[in-house]
């Protein structure tokens, strides 16, 4: 599955990141708000792992994973990510590697038609690997403005687009708003100048620009005014404002640069 190997291409390169960083490197503070680089990876684990069981033991996914967020439906994520920081960062990158690596083979013996349990709908495995890639991504964003590095873009990132897209609805209800009944054309540039399109040619609303900002905004890894992004129609100005293509509650997004478009 070409998906597969765009996952596993994006774990090697939040690796790269991080396989080389002293412990106090490990230390260093991230643009997300209390999370340090231990954090970051900690929580890129967790979330592997509870996909691993979901995949492997949907049975006790549904029993203890899903109860054990029922009682701490808006800090489950940070405590476990507390919790994973705190390990030795040797021993934090050892098991990322493994259960990342039982994750994805899980994930491709999936038989189609399969879904997947989760802490929201469930998903097929492509959409499980989907989510991975953007998580994957977007943490290892914050990783590498932490160090100040520059990461290229790929055309991975047409994946983080397209559950962007997708998750459109997901962002006026997580805000408590009504999603619009007719649906927006998104046009993006690839990094290697492929154009990627969805929505209906005729749409009213549009946005339009590099796959990288897109990507970028529907993470809330960047504020809107740092992005080169066109935005036609009033609809898609109110769905740029509170785009998040990542489950929970609505996100605080990124304070703009003082070089802000």
């Amino acid at each position: 599955m070409a998906i597969a190997d765009d996952l596993r291409a994006e774990y090697e390169s939040l690796d790269a990141l991080v396989a080389d960083l002293s412990d106090t490197q490990w230390a260093t503070a991230t643009p997300a708000d209390g999370w340090d680089v231990a954090h970051q990876v900690g929580h890129i684990l967790w979330t592997d792992r509870v996909s691993l069981v979901a995949v492997t033991d949907p049975e006790r996914f549904a029993s203890e994973l899903l109860a054990e967020a029922g009682e701490d439906p808006l800090g489950f994520v940070d405590a476990a990510a507390d919790e994973e920081a705190l390990r030795p960062p040797a021993e934090l990158l050892a098991d990322w590697r493994e259960t990342r690596g039982r994750l994805v083979d899980a994930l491709e013996a999936v038989p189609d038609g399969t879904r997947l349990p989760w802490f929201g709908p469930p998903m097929s495995a492509t959409s499980m690997m989907t989510a991975r890639i953007m998580e994957t991504w977007a943490h290892g964003l914050d990783v590498a403005d932490a160090f100040g590095v520059r990461v290229e873009p790929t055309d991975r990132i047409r994946n983080v687009a397209h559950i962007g897209v997708r998750t459109r609805d997901f962002a006026y209800l997580v805000n408590e708003k009504t999603p619009p009944a007719e649906p927006f054309r998104v046009e993006l540039t690839g990094p290697n100048g492929d154009v990627w399109t969805w929505g209906p040619d005729d749409a009213s609303n549009i946005v339009r620009g590099p796959a990288i900002d897109f990507a970028e905004l529907v993470t809330q890894r960047r504020a809107l005014a740092d992005l080169d992004l066109e935005i036609i129609g009033d609809d898609a100005a109110e769905w740029a404002s509170i785009a998040q293509c990542f489950a929970g509650p609505p996100g605080s997004g990124r304070t703009p640069s003082t070089e802000g478009h």
